[in-house]
């Protein structure tokens, strides 16, 4: 299996400090080596002692779940964000509004979704029934609603806001709102709706 490589990212944010996303991508980088780390180890485990209460396979199979989500959760976060935040145009504003009725509509439960949140809120795309929903996820492996498509991943853990807001995390999402890079949010409903021929 190949090995990750971090991304790089050269954001300059309103509201979100450099420190802050320069320790958020260490944390990012952690992931990817936690991830590489349990690959190597997968080539050599016993699949023979596999084990539904214990099993070195078992634990190394649970781990990568959540170091993986680490890592593809927080690049989609650092894609998502260097823009101008605001109303958004095109594809990604029609599904909003025919989704829950309006943007403030929409905002509003974002943001809802988002204090109630321990680790990630995330709007995704549901190809069943071709709407957008807001869900949360308190850990990086719980709270994956099964086939739907991730389009704005918000990180809500405290070590994405603590330095820059201490406990005010109605203020680092107001932050995250305003730095929202809606023509990334657009390529990715596209690249979902091109998959399913909607």
């Amino acid at each position: 299996m190949d090995k990750l490589v971090a991304k790089k990212y050269n954001l300059v944010l309103k509201g979100i400090s450099e420190k802050t996303l320069k320790e958020h991508y260490k944390l990012y980088e952690g992931y990817i080596n936690k991830t590489n780390e349990i690959w190597d180890k997968l080539l050599t485990a016993d699949r023979t002692k596999a084990n539904a209460t214990y099993s070195e396979y078992r634990e190394l199979k649970l781990e990568e779940s959540y170091s993986l989500d680490g890592v593809k959760l927080h690049e989609l976060y650092f894609e998502n964000l260097g823009g101008p935040g605001g109303m958004p145009d095109g594809l990604i504003s029609q599904m909003i509004a025919a989704s829950f009725g309006s943007f403030e509509a929409w905002k509003e439960d974002f943001i809802a979704c988002g204090i109630s949140s321990r680790g990630w809120t995330v709007l995704c795309f549901d190809p069943i029934d071709l709407k957008l929903h807001n869900y949360l996820q308190d850990l990086h492996n719980h709270g994956i609603i099964a086939r739907t498509a991730p389009l704005l991943v918000m990180d809500t853990y405290e070590h994405a806001y603590f330095i820059d807001y201490g406990t005010d995390k109605k203020g680092y999402i107001k932050a995250f709102m305003d730095n929202i890079k809606w023509s990334e949010v657009n390529k990715r409903v596209s690249l979902w709706v091109d998959m399913h021929n909607l």
